[in-house]
């Protein structure tokens, strides 16, 4: 290789990892998740976040078209489901991947019966939706091998990391979810994320009690798995955020209550990463 060509090809790879996307997105597809995103279906209080969670912007990112199968890994309140949903409805397929109903924990079943309660509530938007059980540590299938397009996963990384009986932090659970990740996708299809950022070299054991995770451990995480980094984005950085306190003190849980509130408002919703990650096209099934 020439010298050149070496230094053309190290640019190219540079904008790659930085820039927000590979190409601009189809003026229709952007129309199409501009469409989701004002549309009736979402609810007042999950639209006032749009300024902290970047929706647009952060799913273009991922690259998503309208003809996609996407899975989206614990949907939570249904937040990304009032746009995936109706984005994915007449060309593509969206697979929740959500607590079962069924289910030794409490907190499962609760969060499972809220959520099916959103999506019985407008059929019209949500009857197309799958749903997939995903119950760690017991059950993390996420489909048939190289079934799915993109799979999506949105502020709960965190959450695959646990203190076992001995109080030494596994990050087993978050291994096992990014291997099912890679074998859901076919080759050449993506992982997204969306993850509460630590600072840089903060333990992962100390790191995830605040809900956060460092940014290149988890980089590290899923090329361990397989995947290639192909771009990351600060599109949902927020550098008011200090990192150092846990997100829940922050919008929109608030969990202190009253106390410092003013402070943790102006700082407003907590710091995140956005990554994009891709499945070799040659990976060998």
């Amino acid at each position: 290789m020439s010298k050149r060509l070496f230094r053309y090809s190290a640019l190219l790879t540079l904008l790659l990892l930085v820039s927000p996307a590979f190409a601009a997105t189809p003026p229709t597809v952007r129309t199409q998740l501009q469409s989701a995103v004002s549309g009736p279906q979402r609810s007042a209080a999950h639209k006032q976040r749009d300024q902290y969670r970047h929706p647009l912007q952060t799913l273009e990112f991922f690259g998503l078209r309208p003809d996609m199968r996407v899975i989206e890994v614990i949907p939570g309140s249904g937040w990304y489901t009032e746009i995936l949903a109706p984005f994915l409805h007449d060309q593509g397929q969206l697979i929740e991947a959500s607590f079962p109903s069924i289910s030794d924990s409490p907190f499962f079943r609760k969060v499972a019966a809220k959520y099916k309660h959103k999506l019985a509530s407008n059929p019209a938007v949500y009857g197309h939706i799958e749903l997939e059980p995903f119950a760690p540590p017991d059950y993390m299938a996420l489909g048939a091998p190289g079934s799915a397009d993109s799979v999506l996963t949105f502020r709960n990384l965190h959450d695959l990391i646990f203190a076992n009986v001995h109080g030494e932090v596994t990050d087993a659970l978050l291994q096992r979810f990014l291997h099912n990740a890679y074998q859901v996708l076919k080759p050449g299809g993506t992982l997204g994320i969306v993850a509460h950022r630590s600072n840089p070299g903060m333990p992962v054991s100390e790191s995830y009690k605040l809900g956060r995770l460092p940014q290149a451990y988890v980089v590290n995480e899923a090329q361990k798995a397989g995947f290639e980094l192909t771009a990351a984005t600060e599109v949902n950085a927020n550098p008011r955020d200090s990192r150092k306190m846990p997100v829940w003190n922050l919008p929109p849980s608030l969990r202190q209550g009253d106390k410092n509130r003013a402070k943790y408002q102006a700082i407003g919703e907590g710091d995140n990463m956005t990554l994009r990650f891709t499945k070799p096209k040659a990976a060998a099934e």
